[in-house]
């Protein structure tokens, strides 16, 4: 499946945070912007909606704790009870640092894998770069094209809004 794309390249980021607002109003959906580093406040410019990972993080904190909880309670109270130091068998607060560290285990493990699988960064041998100056120092804005966009309108709007250079380019989705 190969897309393709119109690429404004930017100089400055204040200038491309100018140009997401004009080329949205103007009603062009742009696919992806590329950063060298993080810009503050082009998430709501791009109008990303807010992430639910928390969520996820939560249900993966609680599924750890209750994992652990029924671990050590099933282990030391049922499966090979033994008397230590004369506590009972189910002492709750001897469980604390075991079911700390698996609710930790739990979420961590769980937020890479539903991030990764979220971002569909899945393991390749070559991650698709629309354009290499984007990890140096140019700020690239991506906006997919198709047989009924006016590749020239979309030219001079970028150029208009402070594109130093608008590139055409095919990406093939292995």
């Amino acid at each position: 499946m190969t897309k393709r794309f119109a690429l404004g390249i930017f100089d400055d980021e204040d200038v491309l945070m100018h140009a997401i607002e004009n080329v949205r109003a103007a009603g062009v959906k742009i696919y992806e912007v590329f950063t060298p580093f993080p810009i503050h406040g082009i998430d709501d410019a791009l109008g990303i909606e807010r992430s639910r990972l928390p969520i996820a993080a939560f249900f993966y904190g609680m599924c750890g704790l209750a994992f652990a909880l029924w671990m050590q309670i099933y282990m030391l109270g049922f499966d090979w009870p033994m008397i230590i130091g004369g506590k009972p068998h189910i002492a709750l607060p001897a469980f604390i640092p075991v079911s700390f560290e698996l609710t930790v285990f739990f979420t961590c493990h769980g937020m890479v894998i539903t991030f990764y699988a979220i971002s569909k960064l899945y393991p390749r041998w070559r991650t698709p770069v629309l354009d290499v100056r984007s990890t140096d120092d140019k700020f690239v804005m991506a906006i997919e094209i198709n047989e009924s966009t006016d590749l020239n309108n979309l030219s001079k709007l970028l150029r208009e809004n402070g594109a130093s250079e608008v590139n055409e380019k095919e990406m093939t989705k292995n």
